[in-house]
C-alpha cells in the first residue's frame, strides 16, 4: 500500500468532496460521530483497522501497518487555538507505531442530524510534540 496515511487522507478528501456527512446519533456525543465517519472512510479505502474504543489511545490502529490515528472533533465557531488531549500528551510515536492526529471541524450551532466537515487535517504527532521522552503523570487534582 505504500504510505497508508496518504491513501487514508485521499479517501477522506474524496468523501468530503462527495458530500459525505457526519451523522449525529445524539446531541451530546460529538466526537464519536466523527470517529464513525472516519472509520467508514477507512473501510471504503480498504484499510483494515482496529478501533481502540472509547477513552483509548489512539482511537484507531491499522492492522497491516505500524500506524495509529487519534481523532479530534472541534466545533466552529469555538476553540481555535487548542484542543483536549486528556491523559495522553500528543506525540508521533506510541508503542512502536507512528501516530497521526486527525482533526475535523464541524458547525457548532446546528440542529441537524447530519452535517458537513468544515475543515479536515491529518498531521504527524511530532508536529504537535516531538519530545518522545516525556512521560505524563496523569494526576487528578480536586
Amino acid at each position: 500500500m505504500g504510505y497508508p496515511v496518504l491513501h487514508i487522507f485521499k479517501s477522506c478528501v474524496k468523501a468530503i468532496r462527495a458530500g459525505k456527512l457526519v451523522r449525529r446519533v445524539s446531541a451530546t456525543d460529538k466526537e464519536y460521530h466523527f470517529q464513525s465517519w472516519f472509520e467508514e472512510c477507512l473501510r471504503e479505502a480498504g484499510v483494515a483497522c482496529v478501533s481502540g474504543g472509547r477513552n483509548r489511545y489512539p482511537d484507531f490502529w491499522l492492522a497491516n501497518a505500524p500506524e495509529g490515528y487519534e481523532l479530534k472533533a472541534l466545533a466552529y465557531p469555538g476553540r481555535d487555538r487548542d484542543f483536549d488531549s486528556n491523559s495522553q500528551v500528543p506525540t508521533g510515536w506510541h508503542q512502536g507505531r507512528t501516530i497521526y492526529y486527525v482533526f475535523g471541524r464541524y458547525p457548532q450551532n446546528t440542529a441537524q442530524e447530519s452535517y458537513p466537515l468544515l475543515d479536515f487535517v491529518i498531521c504527524h504527532g511530532d508536529f504537535l510534540n516531538s519530545d518522545h521522552e516525556y512521560i505524563h503523570k496523569n494526576e487528578s487534582i480536586k
